[in-house]
């Protein structure tokens, strides 16, 4: 098991912050996950840290409604914000949830890096959009993993990572990849990621 794999696995639950005034102390480096409600972001958190349970997965989009800290060790954190998109809740919470994550990515100093979730079968909607416009102007180094990946054909995934690469392309800082929680494609890559933006030398464990 890598480096980055080992520190992972470790993460667990710390707290759930209603708003960014509600989060731990701004320090050490923190690595946000935001993604459409259905486009298997939890799913991806446990395959990455290797845990069936830590991000609750649900068959009622939207049910998460926290800005949810899990802890690596003293200094790192995965940060898991409020699913948005398809969730069936008021369009106040709606607002609320986008005002958070909006405060977050301008507010929080220990943000080291973004990874936005999408399905590779419906990639760049109206708030995957919003998410990426968000991180440009606040300069958050973004990774988007194409989830589901396992639903595609070779070819056809391939193509959609080509062409959300191309709409991205001017984006500084923003990179691409395929990713399956169902089949473990992608895992070393993202690894490599988070990783580098957790500042983890790999070769520590090898």
């Amino acid at each position: 098991m890598s480096s980055i794999a080992q520190l992972l696995h470790r993460a667990h639950f710390l707290l759930g912050a209603p708003s960014v005034e509600a989060c731990p102390p701004d320090q050490g480096i923190e690595i946000a996950f935001a993604g459409r409600s259905n486009s298997g972001k939890s799913s991806a958190i446990n395959t990455l840290t290797g845990q069936k349970k830590l991000a609750r997965t649900s068959k009622t989009p939207g049910r998460t409604q926290m800005i949810n800290f899990f802890a690596l060790d003293d200094e790192r954190k995965l940060v898991d914000l409020p699913g948005y998109g398809f969730a069936q809740v008021p369009e106040k919470m709606k607002k609320d949830w986008q005002a958070h994550m909006s405060q977050y990515l301008e507010d929080r100093n220990a943000l080291k890096g973004l990874v936005i979730v999408m399905d590779v079968r419906h990639p760049l909607k109206d708030f995957d959009k919003m998410m990426l416009d968000w991180a440009s102007h606040y300069q958050v180094p973004t990774h988007i993993l194409l989830s589901k990946a396992d639903k595609l054909k070779k070819n056809p995934a391939n193509s959609t990572k080509f062409q959300v690469g191309k709409a991205v392309k001017d984006s500084p800082n923003v990179s691409v990849q395929l990713f399956s929680s169902q089949n473990r494609l992608g895992l070393e890559e993202a690894h490599r990621k988070l990783a580098e933006w957790f500042e983890i030398n790999q070769d520590q464990a090898k």
